[in-house]
This record gives C-alpha cells, structure tokens and sequence, in this order.
C-alpha cells in the first residue's frame, strides 16, 4: 500500500497565524502515523476571487493540483464572526468534487476568543456538500494568544486533541465510502 499524503490548507493570511502553528501540530501528528505531508500556505497562492466565467485564476490549478493529490485534507480555519475565513472559503470554492468526493477531511479551528465550534460547523457542511468523509473528531483552539508561547503550544490536552486529528485523517484517509444512494446521486454539483 501506498504511503499516505496529508495536506494542511492554513486559512489565514496573518504572518503570525496561530493556525498555521496548530495545523502544525497536526501534520506531526499525521507524520507519526506514518504519512507524508505538506502545509499548503494560501499566502503563496494567488487566489483571486472566484468569478466562475473563467477556469483558471492566478495560481489556481497549482492549487487545485495539490489538494487533488492528496489522500487526506486537514483545514485550519481562523474564526472570523463566527464562521470560517473568506480566504479559506475563496480556496475552497476553487476545488470541487474531484478534489474532495470520498475524501478524508479533518477540521481544526483557532478562536481569539471562546470555543470556535460555529466555524467547525459551516466547514462540516461545505466539506459534506463535496462528499467528503469528514472526520467526528475535531479540534478547536479557544483564546488562541493564551494558548502558544511563541510557536509552541503550552496546553499538553490541548497539543494532544490536534496530534491526534492528524493522526485520525491518516487512520481512516483510505476509509471504504459509503455505497451510493439516491441523495448522494442527486448532489451533483452547480453545474447542472
């Protein structure tokens, strides 16, 4: 069998991104389970804003490619008004079916403040509207600026929690899928 590959997609923009440092967290944890990984930084990509006249933008299909190759996707997402990140949403909205269908995803999210689960949700949703396999196990980092000392993170639970959701998409990246269904036949896209 082959080596598993996880990639982190870092949905923030910020020099000092405590998403970043949690994601990872997470690609050691994945490391561990014996994966190769790659955190893809969406400040090296341009991204502009989707306009769906044209197929390519930027450095979308360099984007897309790596997201394709993947056999397993961590998102990171900082918590922005309760929801997950416009960049993170702009770089999702450039992928599609072929890049997620039957695809592992596991979920982090870093709030400034308290629990980030909202952000958690609304990615769950969008990942499951790709057919992706979204991991149950999640992981949130609440009051982010307390959490990290520097680049490391001092709450031993917490470093735990990340560790492990990367080493879940590792664990279950080659899950069989679920047989089709009539719902999952309907859900074929915008295209139609």
């Amino acid at each position: 069998m082959q080596q598993t590959h996880v990639v982190a997609i870092a949905g923030s923009l910020r020099d000092h991104s405590f998403t970043r440092l949690a994601l990872q967290y997470a690609l050691d944890g994945a490391e561990a389970a014996g994966a190769t990984t790659e955190l893809i930084d969406l400040r090296e990509f341009d991204l502009p804003p989707l306009n769906a006249d044209y197929d390519e933008h930027g450095d979308s299909a360099a984007f897309v490619s790596k997201v394709d190759a993947a056999d397993a996707v961590l998102l990171g997402t900082p918590v922005y008004h309760g929801s997950y990140s416009g960049v993170l949403k702009n770089a999702l909205d450039y992928c599609g079916f072929d890049e997620f269908s039957q695809k592992t995803v596991g979920l982090l999210a870093v709030a400034g403040g308290s629990f980030p689960v909202t952000a958690l949700d609304h990615l769950r949703s969008v990942c499951r509207s790709l057919n992706a396999w979204v991991l149950p196990h999640q992981a949130a980092v609440p009051r982010a600026s307390a959490a990290f000392e520097g680049t490391e993170l001092v709450d031993d639970d917490l470093r735990k929690r990340i560790e492990r959701l990367g080493h879940d998409v590792v664990q279950y990246a080659n899950i069989e899928p679920e047989p089709s269904t009539f719902e999952s036949d309907e859900n074929v896209g915008a295209d139609d």
